[in-house]
């Protein structure tokens, strides 16, 4: 029988881009021609409840139950004609189809305001230097907040933009919880979602539906339609997977779980979704399928005995972003940390450079998962063409690639072949902070369109960076980080406190590198995370290697049965009480961010005697103004990324003789210059340079340069790379990577 697969992300992810899941899926499906459609439900939710329509109904809805409200609710309630009349327009123009309406917003007549706006003061010094969008689109945002604040007290406990329900996600170690919430009646949310689904039903008539999980923010929304869809169409066999179900449904026994599905799927979806398709057509029987979980006679059993591998990230297809409403999502500014407004603000198209990552060693992090331990990455060229394809669909050329950690060197050879197909892309990625990232190479990501890069900075602490096996230290982070900026790409700290045995010291340590990164300017954004003992990482499979005493799951349960397993709670003796930096953390961080409170002794950030800070005040100045003295390896690409000279020949007075000079002249995008030299190297480098370019489909290596220049030349290539005309070279663009 062939089947219609109908791949579905429930409410809610993100605003402004759909996640990629679906889209990859949909990609690879296509590869052995199976028909699969797709829904973002989460934007489509959103878009149905944030209208005139939807308003009006909400409003009608509040007024009938004549519920008692806080005063901000009832604010907004006697404002309802208000929001009402602009809820379309604001939509419209967070969907860039308006863009005039700014001017309207920013005078601050035109918007209704209830308590978000309260924060203005503080937030009007944040955002001081935003142009007028930047700004409208910000208080577009609070306004959007102020009614989801209603829709959470008055409809719905579990809304949230992307965070719907997560609570009832996060505190899911047994089932009771979210079990109790799913059997309650719908609530005026998940209403407008069933009603959505239906209509995708009835389009689509799917025999297959896959939810999507990425995080617990919507796992009561994709267990929501389960349920409708067991009650309504109980033919279409639904399947769940994602992130949530990769990291916490590993040791699940939970059996009620399958009241609202049918399969569970584990790690990388292609291969599991492709013997699923063949044991509902009848060719392949359950203990034959891939990393699924099944409930058999009542209980809940795991089949992995598939004989196939995983499929190759080269074989996984091009992520397709059709049937996605790509022009009706929202650009929104929720907060002011630079990164995490490019989560929010924009379409990304998402894509990744390798499955895995190549270090696999941090001990906070899940490396005991397949989505991290099996690295492997795909080649340039099929990269490039990956996104072509995807600008072909989506019109868009904005990337974000999701990488755990992107390699270097093939982020180097993807600029390179973006530069040579003359692409325009603007793109952002995570990494590891390496030594490999130089100056050089940091300016050839930037030609090629890299805006971004987030890395983990972690701890600050080189003893704490090294148990936990992170590779760097703060002062290679500080090169490097410099590096990206001087380059002109945003660099964006992960920063981590309470990691086991870190001692107070060793917290304000931490800060004091902060503050000096973001005071040398070589960071621009930076987030704190409490450290979190995840089950699947060296310090939750080992615990006493990290001196933790005692560890176990998040909160007990009334049944036996296990749902999520992940987040595990730990005591940590010999380390400082790490929760009562938490805010001290948060307001110094939102401060430097915005280049204010150096100056300030890092006591006036916590209402608790804090140690004098032992790191020396001038540490990461001292740290970026050490040059690397490694000599380039050999087998580094001498990359010529400008354009081609012209030569002419002139003579000079030198004393009684008369000298023959060549005189290169440069164009640039920004102006030119000059470059004089003697005929025999001006000649070799009007030869040499179109070998040298960005353009040339073989990159030219240090060791072959060297040899092309010493058969046209007396001295050594090595007194060349001391000479003036090599450092002029070198000032104005050309680059060994």
């Amino acid at each position: 029988m062939e089947q219609t697969i109908l791949l579905i992300t429930p409410p809610f992810t993100q605003l402004n881009t759909p996640y990629p899941a679906t889209a990859y899926l949909k990609g690879f499906l296509q590869t052995k021609g199976v028909t699969a459609f797709q829904a973002d439900l989460g934007i489509e939710v959103i878009l149905a409840l944030f209208s005139a329509k939807g308003l009006s109904a909400l409003f009608a809805q509040l007024d009938a139950a004549d519920a008692e409200l806080s005063d901000n609710s009832y604010r907004i309630c006697q404002l309802q004609h208000d929001y009402i009349s602009t809820i379309d327009p604001v939509i419209r123009f967070l969907q860039n189809k308006n863009p005039t309406l700014a001017h309207s917003i920013c005078d601050r007549t035109y918007l209704p305001e209830a308590s978000r706006f309260d924060q203005l003061e503080e937030l009007d010094w944040a955002f001081g230097t935003m142009g007028l969008h930047d700004k409208a689109r910000h208080l577009a945002t609070l306004y959007l907040e102020d009614l989801s604040d209603l829709i959470q007290e008055a409809v719905d406990p579990h809304f949230g933009f992307s965070r719907y329900a997560e609570r009832l996600g996060r505190s899911a170690t047994h089932f009771d919880e979210l079990h109790d919430a799913l059997q309650a009646p719908y609530t005026w949310v998940s209403s407008r979602l069933v009603d959505l689904l239906e209509q995708k039903i009835q389009q689509v008539k799917p025999t297959v539906v896959c939810l999507t999980v990425p995080f617990p923010g919507n796992l009561y929304g994709a267990l929501t339609c389960g349920k409708y869809l067991k009650e309504h169409h109980p033919d279409i066999k639904i399947v769940m997977g994602g992130g949530y179900a990769n990291t916490e449904l590993r040791s699940l026994t939970e059996p009620r779980v399958f009241d609202y599905v049918d399969f569970i799927c584990l790690d990388d979806g292609e291969a599991p979704l492709m013997t699923l398709l063949e044991h509902l057509s009848g060719q392949r029987g359950l203990p034959q399928l891939k990393r699924v979980f099944a409930r058999t006679n009542g209980v809940v059993t795991y089949y992995n005995g598939a004989r196939e591998k995983d499929v190759p990230q080269r074989e996984t297809g091009t992520p397709n972003y059709r049937n996605l409403p790509l022009h009706d999502y929202l650009s929104v500014i929720e907060v002011v940390n630079p990164m995490h407004r490019l989560w929010s603000d924009g379409r990304w198209n998402k894509l990744t450079l390798a499955h895995g990552c190549y270090w696999g060693k941090c001990s906070f992090c899940d490396i005991t998962l397949d989505y991290i331990k099996r690295y492997e990455p795909v080649t340039a060229s099929l990269l490039c063409d990956r996104i072509e394809e995807i600008i072909e669909q989506t019109g868009q050329t904005g990337f974000h690639f999701v990488d755990e950690a992107a390699p270097p060197a093939l982020m180097r050879d993807l600029a390179m072949e973006i530069i040579r197909r003359k692409l325009t892309v603007t793109w952002w990625t995570n990494i590891r902070f390496e030594v490999s990232f130089t100056p050089d190479l940091c300016a050839l990501l930037k030609a090629s369109g890299c805006i971004a890069v987030s890395g983990g900075l972690e701890v600050a602490s080189d003893r704490l960076l090294e148990r936990m096996k992170k590779g760097v230290t703060v002062a290679q982070v500080a090169r490097v980080a410099d590096a990206f900026t001087q380059a002109g790409i945003m660099v964006h700290a992960y920063l981590m406190y309470g990691f086991p045995t870190q001692t107070m010291q060793e917290t304000i340590d931490s800060l004091e590198m902060v503050r000096q990164l973001f005071m040398n300017g070589i960071v621009q954004s930076g987030f704190w995370h409490r450290f979190a003992m995840t089950a699947h990482s060296p310090v939750g499979v080992d615990p006493a290697g990290f001196d933790v005493m005692r560890i176990g799951p998040a909160e007990p349960g009334s049944r036996l049965d296990v749902f999520a397993d992940n987040d595990l709670e730990h005591a940590d003796p010999t380390g400082a009480d790490h929760d009562q930096f938490a805010e001290g953390l948060r307001k110094s961080l939102f401060n430097y961010m915005h280049d204010v409170g150096f100056d300030l002794p890092l006591q006036k950030w916590f209402p608790f005697k804090i140690p004098v800070t032992s790191i020396p005040p001038r540490y990461i100045e001292k740290a970026i103004s050490q040059q690397s003295d490694k000599a380039p390896r050999p087998n580094a690409f001498v990359i010529w990324p400008g354009n081609l000279p012209t030569l002419e020949v002139f003579e000079l007075q030198q004393g009684r003789k008369v000298v023959q000079m060549a005189e290169l002249e440069f164009y640039s995008k920004q102006g030119h210059w000059l470059l004089e030299t003697t005929v025999e190297t001006g000649q070799w480098l009007v030869d040499t340079l179109p070998l040298l370019s960005i353009r040339q489909p073989e990159p030219c290596s240090l060791v072959s340069l060297k040899a092309h220049y010493e058969a046209s030349h007396t001295d050594s290539f090595a007194a060349f790379m001391q000479s003036a005309t090599w450092a002029k070279l070198r000032e104005h663009g050309m680059l060994l990577v």
